[in-house]
């Protein structure tokens, strides 16, 4: 019984991983090896999608085999969409296993602390909504959200674009400057901005927005001073690798100073940048959901009972 569908549109995906493969191997036996089955099968399975497309997508001589202009046009195509959809099919694999009936996909752009991942099984709990992490580059931190590669980003504010949504702020965290210990402004408790102009500050690359660049290494300082910044990093093991060498450094939030510590380093509060760093969970505007919302409702509540914990423990201190 017919779907109402036009022919071309009901390939098998069994069709169209054949031709797939046999896109990447160009051989007929190498193709059927992989895909456990034999060399007739394989030719029947082309045979049958050409059929449906209504042109040869595969040329085949006694000593080659190619594809067809309009081959390597349907396999550009096609092989996105069949990757995505082998993508859900290991996403739904793992949400069975995990017991959960939805996933999140969320990305970082740093470590992912405790707190955070307390609220990540709070939320398979309560919602039976897992998780799966995925690293994000240090300086794109809204190209994957942005693409649909992950559903939210918990990254560095500020972030400006109307297509993105802020669905929770974390609290401001004040920043320090990350020196080697023999630097020669090491030694001092803290420093000024305008102390920043005699340092070579490492610098993030990536894709980022100028504005959000600008508020991880800012480029001059509040009187004007020019701040130079001859390295950019990827990774914050490599920011501090070229801190440590004593050639350059690096802002820090309060977090990565306390989770980084090194006897080969020194952090130093910067004044005047108190409580100016903060964190923020980042979906895309038009793909909110109630499991993103929950998910925001819960770090809410992490963050708030980490609050009166501090206070609690200021008092306790008091007396």
């Amino acid at each position: 019984m017919s779907n109402g569908l036009p022919k071309m549109h009901q390939a098998h995906l069994q069709q169209v991983e054949c031709l797939i493969t046999l896109a990447e191997e160009l051989h007929f036996g190498r193709t059927a090896e992989r895909l456990c089955c034999s060399q007739s099968r394989v030719s029947q399975l082309i045979a049958a999608l050409e059929a449906q497309v209504g042109a040869r997508l595969v040329a085949r001589t006694s000593r080659r085999v190619a594809l067809t202009r309009v081959g390597e046009q349907f396999v550009g195509e096609v092989r996105p969409a069949y990757r995505s959809l082998l993508r859900s099919f290991d996403r739904a694999r793992e949400r069975a296993m995990r017991g959960a009936v939805q996933e999140l996909r969320i990305g970082f752009t740093g470590m992912v602390y405790e707190e955070v991942t307390a609220t990540f099984r709070a939320l398979h709990d309560q919602h039976g909504v897992g998780v799966h992490t995925h690293d994000v580059p240090l300086g794109s931190p809204f190209a994957a959200v942005l693409d649909g590669e992950v559903d939210a980003v918990i990254a560095e504010l500020p972030v400006h674009e109307p297509e993105l949504t802020v669905g929770l702020r974390f609290p401001a965290q004040d920043q320090f400057i990350a020196l080697a210990t023999g630097h020669p402004l090491a030694d001092r408790e803290a420093l000024d901005q305008e102390d920043l102009a005699e340092l070579d500050l490492v610098h993030r690359i990536g894709d980022a927005p100028d504005y959000w660049m600008a508020a991880r290494t800012p480029p001059v300082t509040p009187s004007g001073a020019p701040i130079v910044s001859t390295a950019g990093i990827t990774t914050i093991q490599q920011g501090l690798a070229l801190v440590a060498s004593g050639r350059h450094a690096m802002l820090a939030c309060r977090p990565l100073a306390e989770h980084h510590s090194r006897t080969d380093l020194r952090y130093l509060p910067v004044r005047g940048l108190e409580a100016s760093s903060s964190l923020g969970l980042v979906w895309r505007t038009d793909h909110a959901s109630p499991a993103l919302l929950a998910l925001a409702r819960l770090l809410e509540e992490s963050v708030r009972d980490g609050h009166g914990r501090e206070r609690d423990a200021a008092l306790s201190a008091v007396r």
